[in-house]
């Protein structure tokens, strides 16, 4: 007699157990949760580019069939460590285009935002700020702006960020706060709004 398991209740570590085991329903219990998730992410941070959106998603998936080894649950959450190899993947992928400093990443302006900093979500809340807002966190280095996309579109929390890209809390609350102040500085009218309301 089978087993009869509710995936949907399972942990996304259990989930990975049980795919290293050949079990597809586990695999598809993770896509659900994560597919449409992980596509926004790609389309975001690579150009808008919904083909390779899509491809980078895939590519994603495929890897987590293919190398079940590659994550430890003793290491690191499932969720954390997902995001890190998405972030790695994006990373090459500007290195091989070659424009890092060159092309903005192309933020989502219709994306719903969630956010547990007020003061972010009160800026973004204003929809005839939230476009020179998003086109300012473009204007981000690399560094400054993984963070802000993964904090406030996300809504990682600032230890899921310091594990996905395998930094410290401190240098989290360090980008966040000088990714803020940036922008600010730019938008000088939101200024004591962005840095005053922390």
């Amino acid at each position: 007699m089978k087993l009869f398991r509710n995936y949907k209740t399972l942990s996304d570590e259990d989930l990975m157990d049980l795919i290293r085991d050949k079990d597809s329903k586990a695999f598809s219990e993770l896509y659900n949760r994560y597919s449409e998730m992980i596509l926004n992410y790609f389309y975001r941070m690579l150009w808008k580019d919904r083909e390779k959106a899509e491809d980078f998603m895939h590519d994603l998936f495929q890897k987590i069939i293919e190398k079940t080894e590659y994550y430890d649950r003793n290491k690191r959450a499932f969720k954390t460590w997902f995001f890190s190899v998405a972030n790695n993947m994006c990373k090459n992928e500007y290195k091989k285009q070659e424009v890092r400093s060159n092309t903005s990443s192309g933020l989502d302006e219709s994306y719903n935002v969630s956010s547990s900093e007020e003061a972010v979500d009160r800026m973004f809340d204003n929809k005839a700020f939230k476009q020179k807002l998003l086109a300012e966190v473009n204007q981000l280095d690399e560094k400054h702006k993984e963070v802000f996309v993964l904090k406030f579109i996300d809504d990682l929390s600032n230890q899921e960020i310091a594990d996905a890209l395998d930094i410290n809390l401190g240098t989290v609350k360090s980008r966040i706060f000088n990714a803020i102040k940036k922008i600010s500085v730019n938008l000088e009218v939101y200024r004591d709004e962005l840095i005053g309301g922390k």
